[in-house]
């Protein structure tokens, strides 16, 4: 996970739940965010 920037990062969570993926890779990507504190996207559309 370090390896992608924050904007990537976000980027992905957003995608990720545009198409429906997996919750479980849904949450390590929220859980990634919450962790280098980039919540602003995760809080209108956490699981």
């Amino acid at each position: 996970m370090d390896l992608l920037s924050d904007e990537l990062l976000e980027d992905t969570y957003l995608a990720a739940i545009q198409y429906k993926l997996e919750d479980d890779f849904i949450r390590m990507l929220l859980l990634e965010m919450k962790r280098r504190q980039l919540n602003k996207a995760a809080a209108s559309n956490a699981i």
